[in-house]
């Protein structure tokens, strides 16, 4: 059985993440929790698959972490 907190502290962070790329215009359509480590029985939280994405979003996605450096 999966751990309950630590579950939740992956989905908060998906959705966050989500959120974040969303402001850049960026969306990753297979962005989700890592079904076989939600599935598991870990104390850890799940693992966020980030997925695959075309070139385009790539080269997004790069320029929006450009972008955040100091």
């Amino acid at each position: 059985m999966s751990n309950p907190t630590a579950d939740a502290q992956a989905i908060d962070a998906l959705i966050e993440l989500r959120a974040a790329l969303s402001v850049h215009g960026i969306t990753l359509p297979s962005l989700d929790l890592h079904l076989p480590s939600y599935a598991g029985t870990y104390d850890t939280p799940p693992l966020i698959a980030l997925g695959n994405c075309n070139a385009g979003t790539a080269s997004r996605l790069a320029a929006a972490l450009r972008a955040g450096r100091p």
